[in-house]
């Protein structure tokens, strides 16, 4: 039975897709999510990619347990630093935002990251946001001043369901516009801004203006989805104001629950503390590629603790994350070198089934990433002793590596994608390749790294295993 803890019920609840219990997962309809994704003013930082890796993670999962998954992700193209920036720049707002949007989407690509069904632009739902405005207006639930139109938090009841907010806290008619929001923030929120000399605006009935950051998310469910989804995902810090006045502006306009079940994840620490350019523990997924480490043991490290957990990011995890990757790697080479006949020849199905079913087991548990985790090394440890007793045979590694692909359709990082370019010199690379590794065997150690930095400077990243070095494009 899978499971998740609902931020809206504060427990752990029984996933049931569309509400209604089925006999069989292939009968219920398609699960719908929606996940906040990035305002597309800057490169993302890796805090950022532990959020798309979770939601990643939850795709993956509920597509091996046999569900239809129907996943949109937004891309926010307009708020206060996506203006300033293009205005910086000289450019226009989509030129801007196409920039970014692109790096994002290369970023998600280098880490495994599947795309989602549907990643909607906010620029590309205006029209959608102006149904809302005009139903809620038609409710009295909105104002106007000076060409503004806000949500009266008075005015919905229900406010605070799902942040646990005391509405006595509420400062009614207080006006917030930003689209930043410190914690103390409990106002009235903006659903649409009037325009303003040289920033973009579009026109709706209500007059010209732009959208406030909240209405864009509920009107992009409410364009792909058409009424309530499935499950809402996005970190802790968007439980209030964010996701609470989703709530409020999509229930009050339409009357309907706007998602049944809400999986918010912890925060990424760098270094024991926050990110910091100034304490130097900023990293984004580049920057972390240029200094050599791996996309794969990146993704294996954002994963590794459970999401309702924080994860604290450091140079020295990454490193061992990847030593845990190639111990993966030692085992699949294993595989490749058993005999064929053995005296006394283990029940290998049963070791591989017994591994799927606990990997099932946490995983139905709430996502349980790292007991899963540590069920593969298990799996391996045990393997690897039979092999030492001669218990396994060359056909028996055709079921081990089947059993390895299955549950890596969840976790993406042990058989992981390594990715060609048409346009380089491939057998040039392979050539420097095998230069590095005659220079490692005559301790030659600067050339080998001169080799290494030359081939980085030119996007071209290795990957050192026990099978050999890999390299690919970098993105």
């Amino acid at each position: 039975m899978l499971k998740f803890f609902n931020t809206l019920t504060r427990k752990i609840d029984e996933f049931i897709p569309g509400g209604v219990r089925k006999e069989a997962i292939e009968e219920y309809p398609p699960v719908t999510i929606y996940s906040c994704g990035p305002t597309v003013y800057n490169y993302a930082h890796i805090g950022n990619f532990r959020t798309y890796v979770f939601n990643d993670l939850l795709h993956r999962y509920l597509m091996f347990r046999g569900y239809k998954v129907v996943h949109a992700m937004n891309i926010t193209d307009v708020d206060d630093k996506i203006i300033a920036g293009s205005v910086r720049d000289g450019i226009s707002l989509r030129e801007y935002t196409d920039r970014y949007t692109k790096i994002f989407l290369d970023d998600l690509e280098t880490l495994n990251i599947r795309p989602v069904e549907h990643m909607p632009r906010a620029t590309e739902s205006i029209d959608a946001m102006e149904e809302i405005i005009s139903r809620l207006q038609e409710k009295g639930i909105v104002y106007e001043l000076d060409g503004s139109f806000y949500f009266s938090i008075s005015r919905f009841p229900e406010y605070g369901r799902l942040s646990r907010l005391d509405t006595r806290e509420i400062k009614a008619g207080a006006r917030y516009d930003a689209d930043e929001y410190h914690k103390d923030d409990v106002r009235d929120f903006a659903l649409w801004k009037s325009s303003k000399e040289g920033e973009p605006s579009w026109t709706i009935k209500q007059g010209a203006g732009r959208p406030g950051w909240h209405i864009e998310c509920s009107a992009m469910v409410r364009k792909i989805f058409g009424g309530t989804i499935d499950i809402h995902t996005g970190g802790v810090d968007l439980v209030f104001p964010h996701h609470e006045n989703e709530i409020a502006q999509s229930e009050a306009a339409y009357g309907d629950t706007f998602a049944r079940y809400w999986i918010h994840w912890e925060h990424l620490l760098s270094e024991g503390t926050k990110m910091s350019k100034s304490l130097g523990n900023f990293y984004t997924l580049r920057d972390l590629i240029e200094k050599g480490y791996s996309p794969r043991a990146l993704r294996a490290l954002l994963m590794s603790a459970h999401y309702r957990k924080q994860l604290n990011f450091t140079l020295d995890g990454v490193k061992a994350s990847q030593q845990s990757l190639e111990k993966v790697d030692n085992f699949i080479a294993r595989l490749h070198d058993l005999p064929e006949t053995v005296a006394k020849r283990a029940d290998i199905g049963s070791v591989c089934n017994r591994f799927v079913d606990q990997f099932t087991e946490c995983m139905d548990d709430d996502l349980n990433i790292s007991g899963a985790t540590g069920k593969l090394f298990e799996f391996i440890r045990e393997v690897n002793a039979l092999i030492d007793a001669d218990m396994i045979t060359k056909n028996d590694s055709e079921a081990i590596a089947a059993v390895l692909e299955k549950v890596d359709s969840v976790f993406g990082f042990i058989f992981f994608p390594v990715s060609e370019d048409g346009n380089v010199d491939a057998e040039r690379i392979e050539k420097l390749i095998q230069d590095r590794k005659d220079a490692k065997v005559r301790k030659d150690f600067a050339a080998a790294d001169r080799i290494r930095d030359d081939l980085l400077s030119e996007g071209i990243i290795l990957e050192d295993g026990k099978e050999g070095t890999r390299w690919k494009k970098k993105k």
